[in-house]
């Protein structure tokens, strides 16, 4: 059943991330009031879908009032289509269970080690391909990393770690510490890779005490962001990638292909300009990762293809993402093109 909204409000400018994390909207109604819709009831689900919404209210100030086609609004509410099943779609969309190799390690790549840091995301985006993912018995940082950290002792071929989840950044800056402790007497890990999208809809999780601990970090440092549209960088996220820089890492950005947010030429090409503008070269273009409750997102490889050929026309090379799939038991990631031979 849909609630009565609340009025819309804003959190204290001086918020830490924290606060900001504990005040993000998580009710439908409110979200819809937040943005002007309050009077489109319509455009929820009849009941509850099985994915909590989350996302913060200085993401929700990025959307536009009033249009319920707002790209950044269409990423996080709920719809009713999510209830429909679809060929093809499943809940392991990526084949996640099948390469674990510990408590949340997954060792799927020649060379890297993937960790579900965290459970938790401070946005809840409804294509997430590991919405039906049991983070409660897959999470790396349980116990200190102990079966992690073992996982990497023993395996002298991992060149890499890669930490991901739900989002590695919603751990506290001391659990971050413990692992990278723990990778200090492993001298054949030489990289760090952050997958995270908290810079971009919590920058203000980019603060003083995380910077020290990535200034710090003796390894290389690569921090993989995660924007679908322009309009999610502001002067905040800007800040956030520039401190990131600052510290020494790497910033690239990877999105998803996504029907009524990205799907044409001038939104993807704003896209990568934008990116680029806030020092974040663009990296993947995923299609869709066929995930049980995300099929109104697909969009066909051929128009895929289309819309890649089109930013190749408007784009420098370096700032053309690279068109993936990832498929379960792949060696890598799979150019679409591939699939079109």
């Amino acid at each position: 059943m849909i609630t009565a909204s609340p009025t819309p409000r804003l959190s204290p400018p001086t918020a830490g991330w924290r606060e900001l994390w504990r005040d993000a909207i998580t009710d439908a109604g409110e979200l819809l009031a937040a943005v002007g819709l309050a009077h489109r009831p319509d455009l929820l689900p009849p009941g509850d879908e099985g994915f909590p919404l989350r996302v913060p209210r200085g993401f929700v100030a990025r959307m536009r009032q009033g249009d319920a086609a707002d790209p950044l609004l269409l990423q996080v509410l709920p719809r009713a289509q999510e209830a429909a099943t679809a060929d093809g779609f499943s809940v392991d969309a990526v084949g996640d269970m099948a390469s674990r190799a510990g408590h949340g390690v997954l060792h799927k790549y020649d060379g890297r080690v993937l960790l579900i840091a965290s459970g938790s995301c401070a946005v809840n985006c409804r294509y997430c391909f590991r919405r039906h993912f049991p983070y409660g018995e897959e999470i790396a940082a349980a116990a200190q990393w102990r079966e992690a950290l073992a996982h990497l002792h023993a395996d002298h071929s991992i060149r890499e770690v890669i930490l991901s989840g739900g989002d590695p950044l919603s751990l506290a800056t001391h659990k971050l510490q413990e692992l990278t402790r723990g990778l200090a007497d492993l001298p054949h890990v030489i990289r760090l890779r952050i997958h995270t999208r908290l810079p971009i809809v919590l920058p203000e999780r980019v603060d003083d005490a995380f910077i020290d601990w990535l200034s710090a970090l003796p390894v290389q440092k690569v921090v993989v962001l995660h924007a679908n549209h322009a309009n999610e960088f502001d002067a905040a996220v800007d800040a956030a990638c520039a401190r990131l820089r600052a510290a020494g890492a790497t910033l690239l950005n990877q999105s998803v292909l996504l029907r009524g947010v990205n799907d044409d030429v001038d939104a993807l090409t704003a896209l990568c300009e934008r990116s680029f503008a806030a020092g974040v070269l663009p990296y993947y273009l995923h299609q869709l990762d066929k995930v049980q409750g995300a099929a109104h997102f697909e969009i066909d490889d051929d128009r895929a293809l289309e819309l890649l050929e089109g930013l190749r026309g408007r784009l420098p090379g370096y700032l053309v993402p690279r068109l993936v799939r990832e498929l379960p038991g792949d060696p890598s990631k799979r150019p679409i093109a591939d699939f079109a031979r």
